[in-house]
Order: C-alpha cells, then sequence, then structure tokens
C-alpha cells in the first residue's frame, strides 16, 4: 500500500510542477524560476506537513510527504537548469539559482519546524 501512495502522490506531484512549468514558461525568462518555484513550495509542504501529520498519519505521510513532494521537487531539473546556465554564459544567474534554491528550500523547512519544535522530539 506504501508503494501505491508514493506513486500516486508522486504522480500529483510531477504534474503539478508541470503546470508550474507552463505558467512560468510563458514568460520567457532565462532564470528558471519554475524550478526555483516548485522546490519551495515543496520545501514548504513538507514542512507544513511534518509538523502536521509526520508522527500520526502515515498513510498521508507517504502520499503527501514523499510522494507529493517527491514529485513537486526536483534536484535534477535544479542541477541541469544550473548547468545550462553555466555553459550559456549565464554565470550570475547560475550562482543565483544555487543560493536561492540553497538558502530558501533549507530556510522555509527551519522556519516552520523551529516554530513546532515538538514536532520532531522523541
Amino acid at each position: 500500500m506504501k508503494w501505491l501512495l508514493v506513486f500516486l502522490g508522486g504522480g500529483m506531484g510531477s504534474v503539478l510542477r508541470f503546470g508550474i512549468s507552463l505558467l512560468i514558461q510563458r514568460m520567457m525568462w532565462v532564470f528558471p524560476a519554475a524550478t526555483l518555484i516548485s522546490n519551495v513550495i515543496a520545501a514548504i509542504l513538507i514542512g507544513a506537513l511534518t509538523v502536521s501529520i509526520y508522527k500520526s498519519n502515515s498513510s498521508m505521510w507517504y502520499l503527501l510527504a514523499i510522494g507529493l513532494c517527491g514529485g513537486l521537487s526536483t534536484f535534477s531539473t535544479f542541477s541541469l537548469e544550473t548547468i545550462q546556465l553555466f555553459r550559456s554564459g549565464h554565470v550570475v544567474f547560475a550562482w543565483i539559482n544555487i543560493l536561492l534554491s540553497l538558502v530558501l528550500c533549507l530556510a522555509v523547512v527551519y522556519i516552520i519546524l523551529r516554530t513546532f519544535p515538538e514536532t520532531l522530539a522523541p
């Protein structure tokens, strides 16, 4: 059952990421904003899900945290787009992408978990 939940959630997350890409793509930016936005949303969701269901509802954890957030966030796309920025001479955008992705994603999870420290306590 866990496999099915992760599979379904991953599909939902992937479709959501694709939709975000289509919306952002219309803006014709050089900067890979769709991946950054998808990753930040996934970071916010994983923080909120950790606070709300981490210990209490394992089925929803598999569906939403592992599946949905896993499908929505994408380190592989982030990596490819960053290398493409470097190769196309957009070095500043590449570094901005690296810094924003790391700082924003880590910060939102940290802030959410710091707000609810009892969530991960044994």
